[in-house]
């Protein structure tokens, strides 16, 4: 009897394996891979030590995962791999909670901030020509008989302390340019090559107008600040037009819609999405938190080195206070548990890390949205939790804009957008909304006016009036 029992548990089980390679197959799951899968799958099965998979629970997911991301060495596509393959498994299984963990989130955990990421390209002070491996093809070339010219550039961007998002778009203008010259000497160059250049730009690349300006300002930056020489009268070349563009705004009901849909997606990207309505933050504003930034007491959100290099003030929204305080105990349990293995440090930018040497492990100092994995830092090799990735929330966007059926170009800056026009429906003054979204002159706030048909007085349409 206790024979066919067992013979029956062992013909269960190879079905069940049956069907999960069947799965694999449908996935488009290469075979030499399907034997990985099941490794990883049963992997999960021995720590869960004879827990049934129909019993586990959305945190048994999360806490396991979170304890591979941990591991050392294990590189992006492998822990990708782990997530599928679970993922995979409690399909198989009909288990419920395979439908409550947010996958999503655990996905864009595996994709790590590399070398270039905004948030950690200029640590260590890092120049074009230090690191020949790994780099884009454009610059490795043009680096090799120019790799001083371009060195001095970002030396001097670093010095005025741009942004790092201007530094690498002047660096990459400058190697198309330098590209463009071929052997020639940067010295025997001047006003036609670069007219010659902007003029391709437009007529061959058909780019915008905003593009071929900002070329020509990182052209005229490099030759005045590293090339030493003065850029005269550029001459009649082709310009790309200028179109006037008006921003995409959600209307209230639009913007429900979004955030009950961005709900069923995902609880973290709803709380983000909700964020940068609420707060009117950029992306990566609201990306970069970290938990000192929250003040609950005064209702308050301080938004440290935003565009500009310039902090500001937003209001919390009160709707938030309980899913946010709830996010960050869950935060505050994952930094603990870091701690206990040795572990949770934070990027610190700007050298703080050596002048506190202490505050890489401070709770104050972590990132609100941080990854669900740690990462090895690409260039000083320190493992750290970093924060979220942005494209993550950028899809769910997306995704939930076409499930609430909303016929706009919906991005995470349209929810900024909103934030600033429905405050002026609501009757605040522009004044008081420049302040909020940071913009240096209030000519910029003034689009906002036009949205709303303000700028003189509302018109009607002479249909209505029939």
């Amino acid at each position: 009897m206790q024979q066919a029992k067992t013979t029956s548990l062992e013909k269960n089980v190879e079905i069940f394996w049956s069907k999960y390679l069947d799965i694999l197959s449908q996935r488009g799951i290469k075979e030499s891979a399907r034997h990985w899968y099941v490794k990883r799958a049963e992997a999960f099965i021995r720590a869960a030590k004879g827990k049934k998979l129909l019993d586990h629970a959305p945190a048994d997911i999360n806490r396991y995962l979170e304890e591979q991301g941990r591991k050392d060495g294990i590189p992006d596509w492998q822990f990708l791999q782990i997530i599928d393959a679970i993922q995979i498994l409690l399909q198989t299984a009909n288990a419920a909670c395979g439908s409550q963990v947010n996958w999503e989130y655990w996905r864009n955990s595996a994709q790590g901030l590399t070398d270039t990421h905004p948030t950690i390209a200029r640590e260590g002070g890092i120049l074009p020509s230090d690191q020949p491996s790994g780099r884009a093809p454009l610059l490795n070339a043009v680096c090799v008989r120019h790799g001083k010219f371009l060195d001095e550039l970002v030396a001097v961007i670093r010095q005025r302390n741009y942004s790092i998002r201007t530094e690498q778009a002047y660096l990459g203008w400058v190697c198309r340019f330098l590209q463009f010259i071929g052997e020639r000497e940067v010295a025997a160059v001047g006003e036609a090559e670069i007219a010659s250049f902007l003029q391709d730009l437009a007529v061959r690349g058909q780019v915008a107008a905003s593009t071929q300006n900002q070329a020509l300002n990182a052209l005229v930056f490099f030759f005045t600040q590293v090339v030493k020489r003065e850029i005269g009268i550029l001459g009649d070349f082709v310009r790309a037009k200028r179109p006037r563009r008006l921003p995409v705004v959600l209307s209230r009901a639009e913007a429900s819609r979004l955030l009950q849909e961005l709900q069923k997606l995902s609880s973290l990207h709803y709380l983000m999405a909700a964020l940068l309505y609420g707060t009117g933050m950029r992306l990566m504003e609201c990306v970069r938190l970290r938990v000192q930034d929250v003040d609950f007491d005064q209702n308050l959100i301080m938004v440290r080195d935003g565009k500009g290099q310039k902090d500001r003030v937003v209001p919390f929204p009160q709707s938030l206070r309980q899913p946010l305080t709830g996010h960050l105990e869950e935060i505050r349990r994952l930094h603990q548990e870091d701690m206990a293995q040795g572990l949770g440090e934070v990027f610190l930018p700007d050298a703080l890390a050596r002048k506190y040497t202490n505050a890489v492990r401070e709770w104050i100092w972590q990132f609100v949205f941080p990854s669900g994995r740690l990462s090895v830092d690409p260039r000083s090799g320190a493992t750290r939790r970093h924060h979220i990735h942005e494209n993550g929330l950028q899809k769910s966007i997306k995704k939930a804009a076409q499930a609430a059926s909303i016929s706009k170009r919906v991005n995470c800056h349209a929810l900024r957008h909103s934030f600033a026009t429905h405050l002026l429906e609501s009757g605040h003054d522009i004044r008081t909304i420049q302040e909020l979204l940071g913009h240096a002159d209030v000519s910029t706030t003034m689009i906002y006016t036009h949205v709303l048909n303000r700028g003189g007085h509302g018109v009607l349409s002479p249909l209505d009036s029939l």
